[in-house]
């Protein structure tokens, strides 16, 4: 049975912001930046996601887990999920919130800058140092690369900065 109160935008996001992403469960998507659209329409929803990456393997679960969550709230009705890749997700759409729960997962977030030459420097997740190296630009997902910390010894992973303008 539907709901036959609107659900509003607002509460849509208040829930989003407890959709965390399955492989860095620190951040919501929303704090990832990956919440494109909310479009309310009395108690109907549409939600649109923007992937971080095209062959994200998680995508599946991240649209499962958000449509779970939407429809707990007891206003809404009928909840969609879709992906758009235009416009496409860049790392500047990571909020603030977005870069502290990828350094508590252990992750760097991406840079905020690029260099004159078009590459890019992150710092330690762990420890902040500037001085690390690119160990492996191909990490364990297709959005992170494996760095090597030389002031504290640490291995860690860091997002891949992704922009319109590289």
């Amino acid at each position: 049975m539907a709901a036959s109160v609107q659900v509003s935008a607002a509460r849509v996001y208040d829930v989003l912001y407890k959709v965390k992403d399955p492989e860095i469960d620190s951040v919501s998507i929303v704090d990832l930046g990956m919440v494109g659209e909310v479009i309310t329409d009395g108690n109907h929803v549409k939600i649109v996601l923007l992937p971080t990456f095209l062959g994200c393997p998680a995508l599946e679960i991240i649209k499962k887990n958000t449509l779970n969550a939407v429809k707990e709230l007891p206003e809404a009705g009928e909840v969609e999920v879709e992906f758009a890749y235009n416009p496409p997700w860049t790392s500047d759409r990571i909020t603030e919130e977005g870069h502290k729960g990828l350094r508590a997962f252990g992750i760097a977030p991406p840079p905020l800058y690029f260099k004159e030459d078009g590459s890019w420097h992150v710092d330690c997740a762990y420890c902040g140092s500037t001085y690390v190296t690119m160990e492996n630009i191909f990490g364990p997902t297709a959005c992170r690369s494996i760095l090597y910390c030389k002031s504290c010894k640490n291995v860690f992973e860091a997002m891949k900065p992704v922009s319109t303008l590289m």
